[in-house]
Formats: structure tokens, sequence, C-alpha cells
């Protein structure tokens, strides 16, 4: 008996199997009609757990079969109702299986089990949020540059002339003004850069109106684009959309 009829100590408490217990009970009547009228009355997840049973069979071949797992209330309960000699018997198996399962060894036993099984958990969770905060870290290095270009973009309120915007992308005016022409956001007319209408209302730029000297001694006004904080941002974004970055975001591009 002591072969066939063990506890499954998987779980918080002990549990049997309902077939392990029939077998020992040595019932003749079929498992499925046994065990429909013995489980009357018990709740089942409560008293007891529908499982699936892995058995072989003649030609080798392993198939699964319906169980279940009792709790030890419910397991002693049907031997007590079989009043049979073995019913007597595996009920007292129950009751020292029951004393061995509390005695301070085995308590200390299984606390010891459950400390390690959390201090692998805690250990991969660990090395969980270990890999996170190396991912945001790059994170924040990457976007770093950016954000201090933008920050330093914040930072003035007055309009920028094309050729610091340019230096900021480490060009000429020449050749920023080239690029911004070929995206189609500017164009030129009379010597001056002027925004196409889709962005002429936008408020990112304004003429400034600046007084010259011609060659011959006469005084004229030449018209020049600056750029407000808006256009510098705009000009970020759509600049970047074409791989175009800034000198302090270059490296990290």
């Amino acid at each position: 008996m002591n072969e066939l009829f063990t506890f499954n100590a998987d779980g918080n408490e002990p549990t049997v199997s309902a077939r392990d217990l029939h077998k020992a009970l040595g019932i003749r009547k079929r498992f499925s009609e046994w065990f429909e009228k013995n489980s009357q009355g018990f709740i089942e997840n409560e008293d007891f757990t529908s499982v699936l049973s892995g058995t072989v069979v003649n030609n080798g071949a392993k198939r699964e079969l319906q169980d279940y797992q009792l709790s030890t209330d419910m397991a002693k309960h049907i031997c007590l109702m079989s009043r049979t000699e073995k019913g007597r018997e595996c009920r007292q198996r129950l009751i020292d299986l029951e004393k061995a399962w509390n005695t301070p060894e085995q308590v200390m036993a299984r606390a010891l089990k459950m400390a390690g099984k959390t201090i692998d958990s805690l250990k991969d969770r660990c090395k969980f949020l270990g890999g996170q905060v190396v991912e945001q870290q790059k994170l924040i290095e990457e976007m770093t540059p950016k954000a201090n270009y933008v920050d330093h973009i914040l930072e003035s309120k007055s309009l920028v002339a094309t050729t610091q915007i340019a230096k900021d992308y480490g060009m000429s005016a020449i050749r920023f003004n080239q690029i911004l022409n070929s995206l189609k956001i500017q164009y030129k007319v009379n010597k001056q850069w002027v925004l196409y209408s889709k962005y002429q209302n936008c408020g990112y730029v304004h003429s400034k109106t600046i007084d010259i000297v011609r060659s011959n001694g006469n005084p004229d006004v030449t018209m020049q684009t600056q750029w407000t904080q808006k256009g510098r941002l705009f000009l970020y974004e759509e600049l970047k959309k074409n791989n175009i970055y800034p000198v302090i975001e270059q490296e990290v591009a």
C-alpha cells in the first residue's frame, strides 16, 4: 500500500490522487462511477481538483486519464465511508502521512524550498530590472544631445540669422539654404529667401530691413530673412526627417 499511496506535495497543502486511493481501497467499481458517487457534497477547486494523469497501456503508449487531487480531509472521509478494513488502513495511512508532513523538519524543509524559489524569482526580477536600467540609460544617453539642442533653441527668444542656424549643422549658409530649397521649404525672390506658401503664415520667419550703402556711395536697403525659435524647431524636425542632424547630435545619429 505504501508504494501506491503517497502525498502530492507540489502545492501548499498535501493532496492525494483519487485513482491511487481507488486502487488502494481495492474498489471494483469503475473509477468514474466511484468518484461521481463519493464526491457528492464536496466542492471542486476547494476539496478536490480535476487533473490528468499519465499511464502506460499494453502497447507501451502513454495515455492521459482523468484524475482528481483530493484534500486529505476528503480522502479520509472517503476511506471512512468505505467501511472496510482497507478503508481503515488507508485512513490510518493518511493520518500518518499528515503527521510526517507537519513535523518541524518537514515544515522547515518546505520553508527553505519556498525561500529558494522566492530567491530565484527575485534574482530573475533583478536581472530583468538591471537590463531595463541599462536600456533606459542608453536611451537617456541617446536623447541627451537632442534635449540639449532643443533646450538651446528654447533658451533664446530672439530672431536668428540663417548663418547662425547653418553653423549648428556644421555647414555654410549657402549650403544650408540650398538644402532648404531642395526640400521645398524656401525659394529666392530678389535675392531674398522666402518660404513657400504652405509655411509662410506659420510664424517661422521675419523679414528684417537692413540699411546698406552701395558701391557708388548711394544709401539703400535690403531684406534679410531671419528665423524665429518656432522656425528653428520646425527646421530641426524637417531636417531630421531627411537624416540631417545638428552637430551636437551627429555622433549619436
